[in-house]
């Protein structure tokens, strides 16, 4: 999973524009404000709101590169009607400069959680794999057996019910067929490799717990907001019928 960065120059330009916007349409709620100060209060907090909330995603997004004090200083200079004190011809320049330093510090995090994440799974997967009763295969799937099932056993064409739950390894849960008390129903070739190969050794009532390394998962894409690139994944599923 890799975070979109927000073009800074784009996001900056936008957030001025609707300053802008905020301004006009102040001048406008002030002629009704005269004759109503309930609504010159609301419309002042919801203002200051809306800039402290912006400007708080604005720092957020582009990795604390932005210097605050100078931004404030244009936003200011922009709602007095002051003079830019920053040529409007040096801006492409200077908005590509932004974004490089967005971009270089958003690339050194990630590269530094990819890192991490691989070690841990690493250590994990090495400590899981030491356990008596674990059973790691030529892929580098590792599985325990928890209850052993004597019905029959899938092939990668079938459509298989199971009750699973799945958590990262440090035990957060990012998806419980049993947390939502309902079995969910799949084609066996249609789910991450670690899952397809498990399945196909698997009998009907077995129950076993997994742990995937992340080239039989996500791989270096990640998936959704929870299990981040290079993750090793973990879970325990029961196969319950072959459909």
């Amino acid at each position: 999973m890799i975070k979109t960065i927000t073009c800074p120059a784009l996001w900056v330009l936008a957030t001025v524009c609707l300053f802008g916007g905020c301004q006009r349409a102040q001048s406008e709620i002030d002629d009704e404000a005269v004759s109503n100060p309930a609504l010159e209060a609301d419309i002042s907090q919801a203002s200051y709101t809306f800039g402290y909330e912006q400007t708080e995603r604005l720092q957020r997004e582009t990795q604390d590169v932005l210097d605050m004090e100078a931004y404030a200083a244009g936003v200011r200079d922009f709602v007095s009607g002051s003079a830019r004190q920053v040529s409007a011809a040096d801006t492409q320049r200077l908005m590509g400069l932004l974004q490089n330093e967005v971009q270089a510090k958003a690339q050194a995090a990630q590269d530094s959680a990819t890192h991490a994440a691989v070690e841990a799974g690493e250590a994990f997967r090495a400590e899981f794999a030491a356990k008596p009763r674990v059973v790691k295969t030529t892929s580098g799937l590792l599985y325990e057996i928890l209850t052993k099932g004597s019905g029959p056993q899938p092939k990668d064409t079938d459509t298989v019910t199971t009750h699973y739950h799945g958590t990262l390894i440090t035990g957060e849960v990012f998806e419980s067929s049993v947390d939502r008390g309902q079995p969910a129903s799949f084609p066996v070739n249609g789910v991450i490799k670690g899952w397809t190969e498990a399945l196909q050794m698997m009998s009907v009532g077995s129950k076993w717990r997994l742990v995937i390394p992340p080239e039989l998962a996500y791989g270096e894409r990640g998936a959704g907001g929870q299990i981040g690139p290079h993750t090793t994944l973990m879970f325990e599923v029961e196969l319950l019928e072959i459909k």
